[in-house]
C-alpha cells in the first residue's frame, strides 16, 4: 500500500514564493557576523592595515636604529641617515645596563619594581571585577543596576582629580599600616608597594567591571539555570562555569591592565615616595636624559631594555587577547 506524501506548506514571502515556482535554487543569506568576517578580510581592509602597520612601525624602527647610533651621531643627523652615516655602538645599551653612576642609574633594580607592582596591580582588580561582574550580571539583588550604572559612570572621572584625594587618605590611613607592617616584619621597607598598589586597583575597577559584566552577561542562561537546578551555589557556578568561559576576556584586560600599570609614570610618581625601593622603571627611565635632556640618547636604548617585558606578555596571550576581542562582537 503506497502512501501519498502529503505536501508542507512554508510561508514565506512573496519574493521567495516567485522564485521557488521558477525551480531557482535559494542562496543562504548571510548572517551578520559573516557579513563582518566578510569586510574585515576584504583587499581594502587589509590594504588599510598594512599601511597603519608600516605608519606606526617606523617610528618604532626609527628609536631601535638611533639606539645602536653613538650620541654625536644622533644629535648632528637623523636615523634615516645611517647608510650615510654608518655608525654602531652598544654604549649606549652599557651605560643604561651597568652603569651606576647617579645620572644614568642601573635599570635592573626597577625592572623588580616594576614586576612587584605590575603583577598585583593586574591581579587584584581582575579578582574583585570577576566577583563584582558575576554579581552584577546573575545575582539579583536591589539596587543593582544604579549601583551598575554608578560604576560605571566612574570612568568619566579624570585619574587627576582624584590625585590629591587619595594621597590624602593614603597619608591618614595606609600610612599607620605600612609602618605597623614595618614593625612586625623589619624585613618589608616602611615605604612599600601598599599605595601604588591600591591607586591602581581603584583607577582600574570600573572599567574592568563594565567589560567583564558584558562578557559574563552573554553566558547562556540555560546553563546557569541547569547548575542551579543540579544543586551548585554561586561559588561553584563562578569558579566551575564562568570563569573558564570568561577566560578571554580575562586575559584580555590582563594584558590590557599590565602594560597600563608599566609604562605608567604619573601613579608612580605620585604614590611611590621617589625611593629607589619602590620607583618603577619608568620612574627611572624619566632621569636617563639629565637635567636639561642633555643626555636623551639614553632614552633610545633604555626605551627598547622596558619593552622586552611587555612584548613577552603579549605575545604569551595573544591568542586569549583576539578571542576575548571578537567574543561577543557578534552574533549569528
Amino acid at each position: 500500500m503506497s502512501v501519498t506524501p502529503t505536501p508542507i506548506e512554508v510561508a514565506t514571502d512573496e519574493k521567495t514564493a516567485r522564485r521557488l515556482r521558477r525551480g531557482e535554487e535559494l542562496e543562504e543569506q548571510p548572517t551578520k557576523a559573516g557579513r563582518v568576517k566578510k569586510r574585515l578580510t576584504s583587499r581594502g581592509a587589509t590594504v588599510v592595515a598594512l599601511i597603519i602597520a608600516i605608519v606606526w612601525t617606523i617610528p618604532t624602527f626609527g628609536l631601535f636604529v638611533s639606539s645602536f647610533r653613538p650620541a654625536e651621531e644622533i644629535q648632528s643627523n637623523g636615523w634615516w641617515t645611517i647608510f650615510q652615516n654608518p655608525g654602531f655602538t652598544f654604549d649606549n645599551y652599557s651605560e643604561v645596563l651597568f652603569s651606576a653612576s647617579q645620572s644614568s642609574p642601573q635599570l635592573g633594580a626597577y625592572f623588580v619594581n616594576s614586576l612587584a607592582i605590575a603583577i598585583p596591580a593586574t591581579v587584584f582588580p581582575l579578582v574583585i571585577a570577576c566577583m563584582a561582574a558575576y554579581a552584577f550580571a546573575w545575582i539579583k539583588f536591589k539596587g543593582s543596576n544604579a549601583l551598575f550604572i554608578l560604576v560605571f559612570a566612574l570612568q568619566i572621572i579624570p585619574i587627576q582629580m582624584a590625585l590629591l584625594p587619595l594621597l590624602q587618605m593614603f597619608t591618614a590611613v595606609l600610612r599607620p599600616i605600612q609602618a605597623g607592617l614595618h614593625d612586625a616584619i623589619p624585613m618589608i621597607p616602611e615605604q612599600n608597594y601598599l599605595p601604588v598598589w591600591v591607586a591602581h586597583t581603584i583607577f582600574a575597577l570600573p572599567l574592568a567591571i563594565f567589560l567583564l559584566h558584558n562578557f559574563i552577561a552573554e553566558i547562556p542562561g540555560e546553563v546557569i539555570e541547569a547548575a542551579r537546578v543540579d544543586g551548585a551555589t554561586h561559588s561553584q557556578i563562578f569558579f566551575r562555569i564562568v570563569l573558564p568561559l570568561a577566560l578571554p576576556a580575562i586575559a584580555s584586560f590582563a594584558i590590557f591592565q599590565f602594560l597600563w600599570v608599566w609604562n605608567d609614570l604619573l601613579v608612580a610618581l605620585i604614590f611611590s615616595g621617589g625611593t629607589q625601593d619602590v620607583a618603577p622603571l619608568t620612574q627611572r627611565l624619566a632621569e636617563l636624559s639629565g637635567t636639561r635632556g642633555q643626555d636623551w640618547q639614553r632614552l633610545t636604548a633604555a626605551a627598547f631594555v622596558s619593552l622586552v617585558v611587555p612584548l613577552i606578555v603579549f605575545f604569551s596571550l595573544q591568542r586569549y587577547f583576539v578571542r576575548g576581542l571578537l567574543a561577543g562582537s557578534t552574533k549569528g
